[in-house]
């Protein structure tokens, strides 16, 4: 879409010193886990805004909707905005615009103003995680790749991890509103570093927006988050609400798809998914995306309702498995440019799947050490997938897709995220519901095990405080069994990335460094041509 040469795409590292270099990769992140941590860090202050903002459970959901709604419609045209009015603009606007919103929630004193200032927030975060993984692989030759994608991933993967314990701290200790003014220091800090260190990039002042394809992306990303967000709430298909929005996202992704085949200058560029790698790559992240984030979803509310455990025990719990994934980034880094990223990820989702099998199998008496032990086995799996994912992604994708192309991927990544999400509320409440059912028919006054002795008297449902009793202990059961499904269908799932993995080509990073010192335009790439690979 850019038409500019990888050469135009980013100054690369000789262009900085050695200091400058480390500010720019610093702010860069800061922006990343800034937009990574939003994600999740408000969903546990969600009982206490409801309260000081009087709103409904309903009403209060719409604080997580606008902002997903907004980021993921918003991803998509980073790419045009970065090549349009230079990476460094956007780069800068997008962290002063989310910094300010962030504030402005905060000081949020009604429910109207705070879905507003989300929405906001979305708006401008949404370049973030895009654009400075963009900023990072341009500013770096190929064969230090690996490396600087360990270091972004540490920021998109902690992200989700970090910010149900920061969120829960930061909500017992101080207040709700800590939850998005503690963005505010680093997002100020962050400004000035890129203001001062980052060099602009080319900027294409001939560009037209395609303003039709990012309609009906619009139309389609937008409905369709409306819909998974909304449809727990409103008995899915059985309300119009969630059909209207089931036939506005299949228009608009229709419309969308048949704009990018026939236009002439579509809002995607067709040739970025001619790259075999790309093309795998952004499947197996949509995967990675959903097990990640309903993986992280689920543990919460398991701990915390059925184990018993405080928001901030809970938060402590589920620390270890960022310290796995973390291990996962730095060994990844040592020996990604070294190794078969392929056979990397395969250890990495062997891992996963391994991990989410062993939870299914969990009780809410599950001791300390086994808890841990897995947390830290599924965080590293994650990480060994992730980073290696990200560097076959972008290893043979020529220069001028590149931004385009991290954009494509981080929507990707969040639409399967947000689809992990609903499914996996969908599997929890059907089944804690199917298995209560079942159970149920075992609960009966002529079962004679339930009154011969006193302890059973307790559980009798001939007198009200059996029934409450007995009632209890079969949504206890129910509830652990529907956990373990889920759990089991996260595992099941996490197996389809092992043959997406291996269509992938191994990058020559030789090869493939010296075919991207000059990539040839837009026009000039042959269909299906992807340099830089060996089978």
């Amino acid at each position: 879409m850019a038409g500019t040469s990888a050469t135009q795409q980013g100054h690369g590292h000789e262009h900085y010193g050695k200091t400058q270099l480390i500010i720019v990769v610093m702010c860069s992140m800061a922006g990343t886990l800034m937009q990574a941590l939003d994600t999740t860090i408000a969903n546990v202050a969600l009982p206490y805004m409801k309260g000081a903002l009087s709103a409904s459970q309903d009403q209060i959901t719409w604080v997580l909707t606008s902002y997903i709604v907004a980021a993921a419609v918003m991803t998509a045209p980073v790419g045009w905005l970065a090549a349009r009015f230079g990476k460094k603009n956007v780069l800068l606007v997008s962290m002063m615009g989310f910094t300010v919103a962030s504030m402005m929630c905060g000081a949020a004193t009604d429910l109207t103003e705070i879905v507003v200032f989300r929405l906001l927030q979305g708006v401008f975060g949404a370049a973030l995680a895009p654009l400075s993984q963009a900023v990072m692989i341009d500013l770096y030759p190929i064969e230090k790749r690996a490396q600087v994608m360990a270091i972004w991933g540490i920021g998109i993967m902690l992200g989700p991890i970090l910010g149900p314990t920061l969120g829960g701290f930061l909500t017992d200790y101080y207040s709700w509103r800590w939850v998005f003014y503690v963005n505010a220091p680093f997002g100020i800090a962050a400004t000035i570093g890129l203001w001062l260190v980052f060099k602009d990039t080319h900027r294409n002042a001939a560009l037209k927006f395609d303003w039709s394809g990012f309609g009906f992306l619009a139309l389609g990303m937008g409905a369709l988050q409306l819909m998974l967000d909304r449809g727990n709430t409103q008995d899915w298909f059985g309300s119009p609400e969630i059909i209207l929005y089931a036939v506005l996202t299949g228009l608009g992704l229709y419309l969308f798809l048949v704009h990018l085949f026939t236009a002439k200058a579509p809002f995607l560029p067709r040739k970025m998914f001619a790259d075999r790698n790309f093309t795998s790559s952004i499947v197996v992240m949509f995967v990675v995306g959903a097990v990640l984030l309903a993986s992280s979803a689920l543990m919460p509310p398991y701990l915390q309702n059925l184990g018993g455990y405080t928001v901030l025990q809970t938060g402590l719990l589920l620390g270890p498995r960022g310290f796995g994934t973390i291990a996962a980034m730095v060994l990844v880094g040592r020996i990604g440019n070294k190794s078969d990223p392929r056979i990397l990820m395969t250890v990495g989702t062997a891992a996963v799947a391994f991990s989410l099998w062993q939870m299914s199998q969990w009780t809410p008496s599950i001791s300390f050490d086994e808890l841990l032990v897995v947390s830290i086995i599924q965080g590293f799996g994650f990480g060994m997938v992730f980073s290696p994912l990200n560097l076959v992604c972008f290893a043979t994708l020529p220069g001028q897709y590149r931004t385009d192309g991290s954009a494509f991927a981080n929507l990707v990544r969040n639409v399967g995220s947000a689809i992990g999400i609903s499914v996996s509320v969908v599997i929890l409440t059907d089944s804690t519901q199917a298995i209560h059912a079942s159970l149920v028919h075992n609960a009966s006054p002529f079962n004679r095990a339930l009154g011969i002795n006193a302890e059973s008297l307790y559980m009798n449902l001939q007198l009200p405080l059996g029934q409450q009793v007995m009632d209890g202990m079969i949504s206890l059961r129910a509830s652990i069994e529907a956990y373990a499904n889920d759990f089991l269908a996260m595992s099941w799932l996490s197996l389809v990335m092992f043959p997406l993995i291996w269509m992938m080509r191994r990058p020559d990073f030789t090869n493939a460094a010296q075919a991207q010192k000059s990539v040839p335009s837009q026009d000039e790439l042959p269909g299906g041509t992807v340099p830089g690979t060996t089978e």
